[in-house]
């Protein structure tokens, strides 16, 4: 009977509350097991319905936002330009007259006629050493050079007028010869006492002090001329066919603070095994003088122009599974829409944040910038600065 009569309060709060929700804390109060598993089971039931209706709403919402509120990215139109590809290497100026003079003779350096900081000429006199007694030699050696001379052209006329033997003649032509020889190779000896310029240039060092003992070898003078100097750098052998005499070179002197525009002027015929690279030499106008040898110097090197080329920022290309590299661009669908579109690109050189397209995009395309990374190829897209 009691069942009953729950069974009618609980029939009677549906009737009476209609679509109204359910009483539970009533339910609960009546203590009434069976009014309260139904009214679970009706709820239960309610709630299904309801969160199938909200499913349909939610995906109703969803399409419309995808067509109203696609992903927003900046795009960028491109063209044609200039384009100058630059090799960034270092080199290392130096100088073909930048040597260390050195004695040829062994001796005491008597006389020292130059310090350093002197300008000198090409053939000056620097410095003597003493000969220890082969100028007397030589005296003597020219004294009966002369005396066989005098003998040999007095035989030859005789000998010319067929008188005396031919063995005289030849005996005094002989002594002539030997003697003149002898003379030449004292005189050259004695030649290697007196130091001179090579070159015109500036003593840089005085290596030996006058009055020391000096043999073959031993160092007495740095000379230096910074008139004609260059540069020479490494250059690798992938650039063999691009970098070549006449290139143009920006030379940037960074202790100096200094650039200057040069043009690259030799280039040698050799790989270097060791490291697959060939040496350059860049010319270096040094007119102020303060370029000095084995300064350090950074080259930019115009290794490749293109009058038309297309250049996109390096970070909007992307890479597939393929190894293809790939970017977007912003393209209008069927119903008007603008759609994200992948496009298979062949690059070439880099330069700073900047990259070569050689093929996959024309002139006035308009590539995904910003956000290219979160979109997908066909989807939906708003563009910001449009």
């Amino acid at each position: 009977m009691k069942n009953i009569l729950s069974l009618l309060v609980f029939t009677t709060m549906l009737i009476s509350c209609g679509d109204k929700e359910v009483d539970v804390d009533a339910l609960i109060a009546s203590g009434d097991m069976q009014a309260i598993k139904e009214a679970q089971t009706q709820l239960k039931d309610e709630n299904t319905a309801l969160q199938m209706k909200l499913k349909k709403l939610n995906t109703v919402i969803d399409n419309a936002e995808k067509k109203t509120n696609g992903p927003l990215v900046s795009t960028q139109k491109i063209g044609d330009t200039l384009f100058d590809h630059f090799l960034e290497i270092q080199g290392n100026v130096e100088t073909k007259q930048n040597i260390v003079i050195s004695a040829e003779y062994s001796g005491v350096l008597s006389r020292v006629y130059v310090k350093e900081g002197d300008k000198v000429k090409k053939g000056q006199v620097l410095a003597r050493i003493d000969d220890g007694g082969l100028g007397s030699q030589l005296t003597q050696l020219q004294t009966q050079a002369e005396l066989n001379k005098t003998t040999f052209e007095r035989q030859k006329r005789l000998w010319d007028q067929n008188i005396g033997s031919e063995i005289q003649y030849l005996q005094a032509k002989a002594s002539y010869e030997a003697s003149q020889s002898q003379v030449n190779q004292l005189r050259s000896q004695l030649g290697k006492t007196t130091i001179t310029a090579p070159f015109a240039g500036t003593i840089d060092q005085v290596l030996t002090e006058q009055g020391s003992a000096v043999m073959p070898g031993k160092e007495l003078y740095r000379i230096v001329n910074l008139t004609d100097m260059y540069i020479t750098a490494e250059v690798p052998e992938s650039y063999l066919g691009t970098v070549s005499v006449g290139k143009s070179v920006e030379v940037n002197f960074p202790v100096l603070n200094k650039k200057i525009d040069s043009k690259i002027r030799q280039t040698s015929n050799f790989i270097n095994p060791a490291n697959r690279s060939f040496t350059i030499e860049v010319a270096v106008p040094n007119e102020e003088k303060s370029i000095k040898p084995n300064l350090t110097a950074k080259l930019r090197i115009n290794d490749y122009t293109s009058e038309d080329a297309i250049l996109i920022p390096l970070s909007v290309i992307s890479e597939n599974a393929e190894g293809e590299q790939y970017v977007y661009v912003a393209t209008k669908g069927e119903d008007n829409t603008l759609i994200a579109k992948r496009v298979i690109v062949e690059t070439g050189k880099t330069q700073g944040d900047s990259i070569e397209i050689l093929s996959g995009l024309n002139a006035n395309d308009e590539i995904i910038v910003q956000g290219a990374r979160s979109v997908q190829d066909n989807q939906e897209i708003r563009i910001l600065n449009n």
